[in-house]
């Protein structure tokens, strides 16, 4: 079954961050997507760029509103996603458990719903 690992994390504490702890958070995520390549769970996966980069699209009595910026105001924002495939859902925990963000945010694990 397909899940997916959404990486959840205050931006405003990464874009302060040193180059030495952007360093090793890089080489930690590097070797979390190792991990899961050799286990042949991973699908997909991507870092997203920054909240200040997003638009946001709502359709309301047929008109369109296009906004800068991401729709809600929140602590965490959504930094990054992993596609994997594993038997169930304890599975995707352990890994979702695993991921270097679980340790500086969030992690929400949510079943793919195929459209099929």
């Amino acid at each position: 079954m397909q899940y997916l690992l959404m990486i959840y994390g205050n931006e405003a504490g990464m874009a302060a961050a040193s180059k030495d702890q952007i360093g090793q958070m890089s080489a930690a995520y590097a070797a979390y997507t190792e991990a899961m390549q050799k286990a042949g769970v991973i699908r997909g996966g991507e870092r997203l760029r920054p909240t200040s980069e997003a638009t946001t699209v709502r359709v309301k009595n047929g008109k369109t509103d296009v906004l800068d910026g991401p729709y809600a105001d929140t602590k965490e924002q959504l930094g990054g996603f992993y596609l994997i495939d594993v038997p169930d859902l304890d599975a995707a925990l352990s890994w979702a458990s695993r991921c270097p963000g679980a340790s500086t945010g969030a992690m929400e694990v949510r079943p793919i719903w195929p459209m099929q």
